[in-house]
């Protein structure tokens, strides 16, 4: 089993948290607190961006989803813009299976959230 790594930090153009590792029930909460802290920065970002990088999750359990979900709808409710960064099946397989990718931004890359750019349908199918 690998632990989860998360960090969170303020840059000048977003807020981003970046997690490493397997989220699952026992590691959800760590998750959380990240994206908790990060969003209360987001709000006094000027950017009112936060990134979720899952680059680097290797499980991604209906813990995890949650965490995302309850952020995203979090930051609409405040309107900041959450957007996911994710480019392999740990992470979006289970997104897809759930529909979440109807309700989340989704990026393959930081620089292609930063820049508000999604590769088509077509593309993300893959």
């Amino acid at each position: 089993m690998e632990l989860l790594a998360v960090a969170h930090e303020s840059r000048e153009d977003t807020v981003i948290v970046c997690a490493r590792g397997e989220i699952d029930s026992s590691t959800a909460a760590e998750l959380t607190t990240h994206l908790t802290e990060a969003l209360a920065l987001a709000g006094d970002h000027p950017g009112r961006l936060l990134i979720v990088d899952l680059q680097a999750v290797t499980f991604f359990g209906s813990a995890g989803l949650n965490a995302v979900l309850d952020c995203h709808e979090q930051g609409r409710a405040v309107g900041i813009s959450v957007r996911v960064v994710a480019d392999h099946g740990q992470v979006l397989q289970p997104i897809r299976v759930t529909e979440l990718d109807r309700i989340f931004d989704i990026y393959p890359t930081v620089p292609d959230a930063l820049r508000g750019v999604r590769p088509k349908d077509s593309e993300r199918r893959r």
